[in-house]
Formats: C-alpha cells, sequence, structure tokens
C-alpha cells in the first residue's frame, strides 16, 4: 500500500538524486508533486551531474500554488511554498530535510518526513538492500547529515556504523 501524495523539497530532491534514488518517490507514494519555487531552485544549475535526472524525474510533478506566499520571510522560497502546496493540495507527507524549516511545518500540523526518514521505510520494506553506502555517498558529497543520527539509523537496521573523521 502506498501512502498518498508528498509535496519534496529541493534538499531531499538533491539527496535523493545524488544516490541515484528518486524513484523510491514513486515505489512509496501515490504520487509526488513540487511547487514551481522548487522546480526552480532543482534546476537552477543545469551543470550538475544530478541535473538531467531531477530534470527528467519532476518535469511533469509541478504545481503552482494557489494563495499568496504569506511564509517566505519565516524560510527559504521553496519551503515556503511546499508547506503552502502541501495545504492547497491536502498532502499526506511533506519531504524536507532542513530544521528550521520542518519545525515550523510541524508547527502548522503538516505530517513531515526527511531523507533519511524516508531511506529508513524504504530499507524497512525491502526497497534499498542497505543505507551505509548511500549514507558514505551523502557525507562523500557535502550532505549535511548528522554522524550521530546517521549511525543511529544504520544500528536499527543493524549495519555497520560509519566512523567518518572529516
Amino acid at each position: 500500500m502506498k501512502n498518498g501524495l508528498v509535496i519534496a523539497d529541493s534538499g531531499a530532491i538533491f539527496s535523493l538524486a545524488i544516490i541515484d534514488k528518486l524513484e523510491i518517490l514513486n515505489i512509496l507514494f501515490d504520487d509526488v508533486k513540487i511547487p514551481i519555487a522548487v522546480w526552480e531552485e532543482i534546476t537552477l544549475n543545469k551543470t550538475t551531474e544530478q541535473y538531467h535526472k531531477i530534470q527528467s524525474f519532476f518535469h511533469d510533478k509541478t504545481q503552482k500554488i494557489v494563495g499568496f506566499n504569506e511564509l517566505s520571510f519565516l524560510m527559504d522560497y521553496g519551503e515556503s511554498e511546499s508547506l503552502i502546496l502541501y495545504k492547497e493540495l491536502q498532502a499526506d507527507f511533506l519531504l524536507i530535510d532542513d530544521k528550521k524549516a520542518r519545525k515550523v511545518a510541524e508547527n502548522f500540523g503538516l505530517n513531515c518526513i526527511g531523507t533519511l526518514g524516508l531511506l529508513s521505510a524504504a530499507k524497512d520494506k525491502g526497497i534499498i538492500a542497505e543505507l551505509r553506502p548511500l549514507f558514505n555517498i551523502f557525507l562523500q558529497n557535502k550532505r549535511f547529515y548528522s554522524i550521530k543520527l546517521l549511525n543511529a539509523i544504520l544500528v536499527k537496521h543493524k549495519e555497520k556504523k560509519i566512523n567518518y573523521n572529516a
């Protein structure tokens, strides 16, 4: 059984693209949408290695918000539009990694999940075999996740901890 509609923010999209796991969104959710502001963020730099993966995955998943973006003073433009789109479409999940923006979204009663929670759920469902190699790719690509949190998730899934000294 899939988990309804998810609205994705750019940080999580970049993380999933770096590990080549965007398709997890289609496996876990019935539908995936992003606001125009997120589309603009994720397609801004056409020279990145992930550009073509991201562009082809999300080109038909954009949605314009109807209302006024009154939240841009609290968080960046893509995050605020993601929160508004979630509310407008009555989505089931907001995929967001930014700590401050997630806290604001949760204060508004949104059901949030981050990249690491998504990958943990995918591991639970047998969609991915190992998390540790993916977490190492995050660290090599300067995706900013706490080593303590990464290791806690690895322990939960009975995988070897990361010993990382940057």
